[in-house]
């Protein structure tokens, strides 16, 4: 059978519970054609790009289909009548990956260096205060890439 990833997003206010419903909604219109789920991600309330609908943000959910086409169509055609699907979206994959996926491991990442921003203890790499190996600005002489000096025009007197 085809395999295919689909991610949906609900609106912001419906709870976590409400979003699990919705998934094992989905998930019984697939299994009920002879298909199957093979992975399912909550991604957790994010951010959007642009407003939708005038929501700023939304729950995702990425589920693993294995399953013909027909059945992944009347999910898409419910999904589209919901009122709390702000949007979806499905590829045709010729494998799924069975490790988690990027946004999962991305998070994952954050976790281990203690998060997003904040200090991590230690410097900035990329603050400009004094460096003990060079001496400063004023004294090391003019820059390669400053423009030359317009030449000055004779006092009238």
């Amino acid at each position: 059978m085809p395999l295919y990833e689909h991610i949906f997003m609900s609106r912001q206010d419906v709870s976590a519970q409400q979003v699990e419903t919705m998934t094992a909604e989905f998930t019984k219109i697939i299994e009920d054609a002879g298909g199957s789920i093979t992975k399912t991600e909550q991604w957790g309330v994010r951010p959007l790009s642009y407003k939708i609908k005038k929501n700023r943000k939304a729950h995702y959910t990425l589920l693993n289909i294995d399953s013909a086409h027909p059945p992944v169509a009347e999910m898409e055609r419910q999904q589209a009548i919901n009122a709390d699907i702000l949007r979806f979206v499905t590829f045709k994959v010729d494998e799924h990956e069975t490790e988690p996926s990027a946004i999962l491991r991305k998070s994952d990442r954050d976790d281990r260096r203690g998060g997003r921003g904040g200090d991590r203890g230690g410097p900035r790499r990329d603050s400009r205060g004094p460096r003990e190996d060079r001496p400063p600005r004023e004294d090391r002489g003019p820059r390669a890439d400053a423009p030359a000096p317009a030449p000055s025009a004779p006092a009238a007197e």
